[in-house]
């Protein structure tokens, strides 16, 4: 991917589709989840320059910080908590325009304003989340969640066949 080729695109819509095709490319055929999941961070900040971009993974019926790009991260997340937490217990996106008016929002970063949670699923089970966060308020909208969960599946279908 060119470093930074959706910048250079002003309609959101565009600069997702072109980011799509070629990130199925990229991954197309890659099964081991560390080396998708650790791709498609930094893929997505190089693409729309992103604060924080990353996964936090199921395991032992607790999120565990995955790959990703950007400040430090928490590293552990339950059920229910948070923004992540919760997209992982209703197994559904969240967006969140103001992070501060989110009840129970975890702050990993002061610096962190706006966020989106997408679940990676294998069939009704959420595996993982994709979690981005802005320093900026209200920067995603339902353009965002449409094509961020076609990222998502796009993953899903490769790593969690």
């Amino acid at each position: 991917m060119e470093p930074g080729f959706a910048h250079n695109i002003t309609d959101k819509r565009e600069a997702y589709e072109n980011f799509i095709e070629q990130f199925a490319l990229m991954v197309d055929g890659e099964t081991e989840e560390v080396s998708v999941l650790a791709n498609a961070s930094a893929a997505i900040r190089q693409a729309f320059g992103f604060f924080w971009i990353g996964f936090y993974i199921v395991k032992n019926d607790i999120l565990i910080l995955g790959p990703f790009q950007g400040d430090v991260a928490c590293n552990r997340i339950r059920k229910g908590k948070g923004v992540c937490g919760t997209a992982w217990e209703k197994a559904e996106t969240i967006i969140v325009e103001d992070v501060d008016k989110f009840p129970g929002h975890i702050a990993c970063s002061s610096a962190s304003r706006s966020e989106i949670v997408v679940p990676l699923l294998c069939g009704n089970e959420v595996r993982a989340v994709l979690d981005i966060d802005s320093d900026e308020i209200a920067t995603f909208n339902e353009t965002d969640r449409y094509y961020l969960e076609q990222v998502v599946e796009i993953i899903s279908r490769n790593i969690y066949r």
